[in-house]
């Protein structure tokens, strides 16, 4: 008997599977619940707009990198959902999305509102784009979960793209307080992001923009906006981290042992073309990150840069920056080409209005224009084209303004197609079997092991796939299959 080769056989059977998926109208709270439990691979829930009232959802079943499980609003931002709980999504399943959604937590307590997003264990491939999520302790919370086995997992791989996120008030909890909270997991990207407007109103009072810690590796943070204080004023607010307020060892990859240090909290992560503004603290915090890149960064009303501990190392080049670039307890690093120092009159003689990021020229940027020496990035913070010599920071100002006082999503500036287009991206995640139990970010920038939260609340659930979709293409498969062999 002549088979189909293998290649062209996989090739259908692959098809047959994405031909199976649905797109599936979502207009209620109870269909939403109903069409996430029933979700599958290759699926797209595409919500009409309106109100989405949830205490929470979980998410179990698992896409693929090919087919996605995908959650859309019809429109940018019309799907509006409301989380009364303590989590919102609750992803444990590999490869889902969520695009265009508007979340808000909305519980009478904050501490009652932890996370929008809580994608743990085997949770690969999340990607979080063009939405705006509001009010929670933690918007995203990472962490590696333990299997049905038993074996921890971790989600490698995930992308939170072009969102806008921040709290309309000082958040009244002693928890932490961190929009992108995100521990252990190799290989994740934050790119093109409003974060803005982030207090701790309770315990320690320390807040972070976002940070990646607990033994990760290759993050990258790049083309961010950072506002510590933009409306909200108050507490001590830190721009982004690798390494946090650190890790409890036993929370740590890759031992995952009270008896091993968390030393390093981050290998290989990178900083670039981002800008950060008005942090009482400083703006960028590395804190046992070892082989971390901080290039053309531009850091306005901060306290500067820290690279603390002995294990953490890296380079810091063509960055433009108020405040100092410093080791601290034994923290070392290169330094090439970065403007330090800086006083608020030279970003007001430069810029248009500098604490309003509005960074189009205004004066002249002799000191910023051809000043980068050596290796530098692709692209800009507008996502344009370096070329020729570069200029110091997150602009290319030799290319002409770009309006940088936009905010995304809806109807603001539309971050371009993902690009790792510039030096020292991020490589492709594996999915291993290291990963970690949560820990609490230590609010404080003492590097300390932090003490552990509950974490509870994510997806124990198993869910049922359908059987009854059309599998077209793999009837086709088998009936030239059979038809081969007839012809023998």
């Amino acid at each position: 008997m002549r088979l189909l080769p293998l290649a062209l056989t996989t090739a259908l059977l692959s098809a047959a599977s994405v031909a199976a998926a649905a797109e599936i109208p979502v207009k209620t709270s109870a269909e939403l619940t109903a069409a996430i439990a029933a979700a599958k691979a290759g699926d797209t829930l595409v919500l009409a707009s309106g109100t989405y009232a949830l205490t929470g959802a979980s998410c179990s079943a698992n896409g693929t990198a090919t087919a996605p499980i995908t959650v859309k609003s019809a429109t940018s931002l019309g799907a509006k959902i409301r989380f009364d709980g303590l989590e919102g999504f609750k992803v444990r399943g590999a490869h889902w999305h969520f695009e265009g959604l508007d979340v808000q937590g909305v519980c009478a307590a904050d501490s009652s509102c932890e996370h929008a997003f809580h994608v743990g264990g085997g949770a690969v491939g999340f990607v979080l784009r063009g939405s705006r999520v509001v009010d929670f302790n933690a918007q995203l919370k990472v962490n590696s979960d333990k299997d049905s086995a038993g074996v921890f997992q971790t989600p490698h791989g995930g992308l939170v793209e072009g969102n806008e996120i921040y709290d309309t008030h000082a958040r009244a909890t002693s928890n932490p307080t961190t929009k992108l909270n995100i521990d252990t997991g190799d290989g994740w990207v934050v790119r093109a992001n409003f974060l803005h407007d982030f207090q701790k109103g309770g315990g320690d009072n320390v807040s972070y923009g976002a940070f990646m810690k607990s033994g990760g590796k290759d993050g990258v943070f790049e083309r961010n906006l950072v506002w510590c204080e933009k409306t909200l004023k108050g507490g001590t607010r830190i721009g982004l981290s690798f390494g946090g307020g650190g890790t409890g060892a036993q929370f740590c990859a890759p031992a995952f042992d009270a008896a091993v240090p968390c030393d390093p909290e981050h290998t290989g992560g990178t900083m670039r073309n981002n800008v950060i503004l008005e942090c009482s603290d400083v703006g960028i915090y590395l804190n046992k990150s070892r082989n971390t890149k901080l290039l053309h960064n531009t850091l306005i009303a901060t306290a500067g840069i820290d690279f603390r501990f002995a294990s953490t190392t890296g380079e810091a080049r063509a960055n433009v920056l108020a405040g100092k670039i410093r080791g601290r307890d034994g923290g070392t690093f290169t330094g090439v080409g970065n403007l330090e120092n800086l006083s608020p009159a030279d970003f007001a003689g430069w810029y248009v209005a500098p604490l309003s990021a509005d960074l189009r020229k205004k004066g002249d940027l002799a000191k910023l224009l051809d000043k980068a020496t050596g290796a530098s990035v692709a692209d800009d913070y507008c996502a344009r084209a370096r070329a020729g010599t570069h200029d110091l920071g997150a602009l290319e100002h030799s290319l002409g303004d770009c309006d940088t006082t936009k905010t995304w999503p809806g109807g603001g500036v539309t971050p371009p197609p993902p690009s790792d287009a510039g030096v020292d991206a991020a490589p492709p995640p594996v999915d291993g079997g290291d990963a970690a139990i949560p820990a609490t970010d230590g609010g404080d920038d003492a590097g300390a092991g932090a003490t552990p939260t509950d974490d509870a609340g994510g997806c124990g659930c198993a869910v049922p796939r359908r059987s009854d979709a059309p599998l077209t293409l793999l009837g086709l498969a088998v009936a030239l299959t059979l038809a081969r062999t007839r012809r023998r």
